[in-house]
């Protein structure tokens, strides 16, 4: 905790803010792209969003209250930064929000950066199948095993509401898995 109040404080000082904003990036880069990617799919999307999640972290950081830690506010920022995304692009191409989702995971396939195999796209289109709020708790809990407080943060939901989202989500999924 007193590493993370350090970096704070060289993120919020200008003499010390791009030394200490490079390493914030080098230390949560991998972990948001992938919470972002599991959101938005697409991996140039995840990119992008990667980019703009950042560039609101540099130009917010003076913001930050201390409330949270700073992985749950830059998360929240990122998860924010990928609704956007979706919710944008779908509205530019006069789509909803589940033809938008259901379009990325049928892409997903093609994608270069896809590494899954059979199962992981028939997974991840179970995922797709979810709404919106589930899809985050399912992914965030399923694959980031984060603990529910932190989603709580995150997400600004109770625990219990995130424990019965992933139970119904979880429900879901097993049973468009079992479907065929």
């Amino acid at each position: 905790m007193t590493d993370e109040l350090d970096l704070i404080s060289r993120l919020k000082n200008d003499a010390t803010k791009e030394t200490a904003f490079r390493e914030l990036m080098t230390l949560y880069k991998e972990r948001l792209y992938w919470h972002i990617r599991k959101i938005v799919i697409s991996h140039d999307d995840a990119d992008d969003v990667l980019q703009n999640t950042f560039i609101k972290v540099f130009r917010s950081i003076d913001k930050f209250k201390g409330d949270s830690k700073l992985y749950s506010w830059m998360y929240r920022i990122a998860t924010n930064e990928s609704i956007t995304h979706i919710n944008k692009n779908a509205k530019r191409l006069q789509i909803s929000n589940e033809d938008m989702q259901n379009n990325a995971i049928n892409n997903l396939a093609a994608d270069v950066y896809f590494e899954g195999d059979a199962i992981q796209l028939k997974l991840q289109k179970a995922i797709a199948t979810l709404p919106q709020k589930q899809q985050l708790v399912f992914n965030m809990k399923y694959f980031d095993d984060m603990k529910y407080k932190d989603m709580s943060d995150i997400l600004d939901t109770s625990e219990g509401a995130l424990k019965t989202s992933y139970h119904i989500a979880v429900k879901k999924i097993e049973t468009f898995l079992s479907s065929d």
